[in-house]
Order: C-alpha cells, then structure tokens, then sequence
C-alpha cells in the first residue's frame, strides 16, 4: 500500500523545523550522531534521505487543522512528538542490542553505547525546547504537561516490556496494556497536541487522545506482524526475525495462551533458552502459530482498535476533510508491509 498524501504535505515544513532545533547543538559529535539518526546525514556525514514515515507529526498538524488551527502554530508540537519518539529508538537500540534499524546502522553501533545515551538525552530535551516555541503560553503549558505524561507512560511500557523478556506468562490483558503505553501513548499525544494548537474545546482533545491510543495500539500489532510474516524485501528483516530475537511480540503471547500443554511447554523452553535459536526450533514455533491462527487473530486485533479509534475521531466532531485523512492514515497503519 501507498503511503497516504497527508504524510509527504507536511514534510519540508517539519523537517526545517527539527533542523532548526537540532542546529542548537554546538557540539559537532552531537550534532552529527543528531543528523545521521534523523536521517539527514549518512555516517561520514553526507546529506542523506533516511527521514522515516513522520506518522506521528502528521497526525498532530491534521489534529490541529481538522479542529480549524492553523498548522504552523502546530509545528513546535509536532516537532516535539518526533524527538521524543526519536529519543526512545535511539534508548531502546541501546537496550535491545539492535545494530541495524531500517537497514542503517544504529547510533550506539557507530559511536558505542554511551554516546548514543547522549544523543537520546538531547532528543529530548530538544523536545522541551520545542514546546516552548509555541506561540501561546498557556497552550505551550498545557502541551508539555500532556507530552511529559505520555512520555512517562511510554517509558513505563518500555521497562514492562524489558520485564517480559523474562517471562512466559505474559498473559494477552497485560500485553495489550503494555502496548498501549509504550506505542499508544505518544499516538495519543500527538492527536491531543494538535488539538491544543488548535485550542480546541477540552472533549475534541480528549477524544482525539482516545482515538491516537488506539492507532497506536493497531500500529504495533501491525508491526508485530510485520516482525514474523514481513517479506525481508519490504522490512529489511528475514521472515520470522522476532523468532530469532525471542521478542514476546503479540503472536508469540497469543501461542503461548493458546497451545496445548506439550506445545506450549516446548514454545516456552524456546523462548526462555539464550542459545542462538536453531532452524528447528523456527520450524516450530512458525508451525505453532500457523495451527493456532495467530496470524488472522492480530490482524483482528488490529481491526478492533481501528475501529474504536474511528469510534472516536468521529466524536471529536473534526473537519470532515481531515478526519477523512486520518481514517486514510488509519487504513495505511493497518495495510502497510514495511
């Protein structure tokens, strides 16, 4: 599927935003690791065109414009959304050990881990800054407040998350609230953030926050598929890379619920070992998930939260023009292979 028209309209303006924040860095080294994560530089630091799909700034410039805001009041917010969710990849590369995201080396496996903790931290103060360039004070209060409780609850699913690797009963409540912190809230911000740019009423806010957490929610389920069944072609992974990293992504927790006792002791040993994972045991464990119909049990899952988030944008009372845009958004979280 085509990337929806709404995420190339804002680009150039967002991405002369983030270079302007980013150009307050002084320090060369930290400038650089900046650039080369962001996609505008490649390693020996050379322009580059690696800027990723900007979902959730764009979500926040359509909230602001769908509630009748002008979009370039929105730009600090949504600036600020994209650090923070640059922030966290950079921190999670770190602490999931990845070397690569999206084909490129990460930050830590160019400069070694303790700068690229660095590079995370001037994401997000970055981030701050930004908020503070909103041209209204009082909306510039209340997005930093809404923008640091999300980001807090993004971190409390992310150290959920570091605590579901020891485990294997995971349990499908608590993996679903662990997403909906750790994805669906920064979702959740960047819809609420382009309300309070607009300064829309308090239940158009609300209810776009409501609508973002559950895009976030379909949005990570996509992605756990994508981590299995994606064409290494589209994702630039092989088929089955989060078997070979025992990531206890949605498919896994739902095997792991749903197998017999033999099956489900056999998954379990699979996904506690810390050996390499052996080309039986892939076998396997894709056979498991193959029976059980774990496949169309997430991509149900995806629907159900597509749905509920349609449930609420509608509610939101947006501009009919730009709720269309979202819902095109919506479809692409939903369709995309990469």
């Amino acid at each position: 599927m085509q990337p929806p028209a709404a995420l190339a309209r804002y680009q150039r303006a967002l991405d002369d935003h983030l270079r302007s924040l980013v150009a307050q860095t002084v320090t060369l080294d930290l400038s650089r690791m900046l650039a080369y994560h962001l996609g505008w530089q490649d390693i020996s630091g050379k322009p580059a065109t690696h800027t990723g799909k900007r979902l959730r700034p764009t979500l926040c410039l359509l909230a602001c414009e769908g509630a009748a805001g002008d979009p370039a009041r929105a730009l600090p917010a949504a600036a600020a959304v994209e650090l923070v969710h640059n922030f966290s990849l950079v921190h999670d590369d770190v602490q999931d050990r990845d070397e690569k995201r999206h084909g490129r080396d990460t930050v830590w496996a160019v400069w070694g881990e303790a700068q690229a903790i660095n590079a995370g931290d001037a994401l997000l103060a970055l981030a701050h800054l930004a908020l503070a360039e909103m041209p209204d004070a009082e909306a510039a209060a209340a997005a930093s407040r809404i923008l640091n409780q999300r980001t807090l609850e993004m971190v409390e699913g992310q150290v959920m998350d570091i605590e579901f690797e020891k485990r294997v009963d995971i349990g499908l409540d608590a993996y679903l609230e662990m997403i909906s912190r750790k994805t669906g809230a920064l979702f959740d911000a960047a819809l609420s953030l382009g309300a309070v740019a607009a300064a829309a009423p308090p239940e158009t806010t609300a209810a776009l926050g409501r609508c973002g957490r559950r895009l976030g929610l379909a949005f990570q389920v996509r992605d756990d598929m994508l981590g299995i069944w994606g064409a290494e072609s589209r994702t630039g992974k092989p088929v089955g890379a989060d078997i070979r990293r025992r990531k206890k992504s949605l498919p896994i927790v739902y095997a792991l619920d749903r197998a017999e006792s033999d099956e489900r002791d056999r998954l379990a040993a699979v996904y506690s070992a810390s050996d390499v994972v052996s080309e039986n045991d892939m076998t396997f464990v894709m056979r498991v998930l193959d029976a059980l119909g774990a496949q169309g049990y997430c991509q149900e899952q995806a629907a159900i939260h597509r749905a509920a988030a349609m449930a609420e944008l509608e509610a939101s009372a947006l501009a009919p023009a730009f709720a269309a845009e979202i819902r095109e958004v919506a479809d692409f979280l939903l369709e995309r292979d990469f």
